[in-house]
């Protein structure tokens, strides 16, 4: 039996199928973003991913706390 992915990473296939770019893209872009705007904090982030990439907000919130979690 396989367990269900819970969490931000749930959100994941549909963030790949909506966007067009792997999770492992998103989370570099992510990461250099706070590379650039090192103060970032998580909603900025959010909102960057929102107002550049056109991202929904529940999928830019599971990307950036999924990605800054693993930091």
């Amino acid at each position: 039996m396989t367990e269900k992915v819970q969490g931000p990473a749930s959100y994941f296939p549909s963030i790949e199928e909506k966007y067009g770019r792997p999770i492992a893209e998103w989370q570099e872009l992510v990461r250099a973003r706070r590379v650039e705007h090192p103060g970032a904090r998580h909603m900025e982030l959010v909102g960057w991913l929102k107002a550049e990439h056109g991202m929904g907000h529940g999928h830019a919130n599971a990307l950036v706390a999924h990605t800054l979690a693993q930091s």
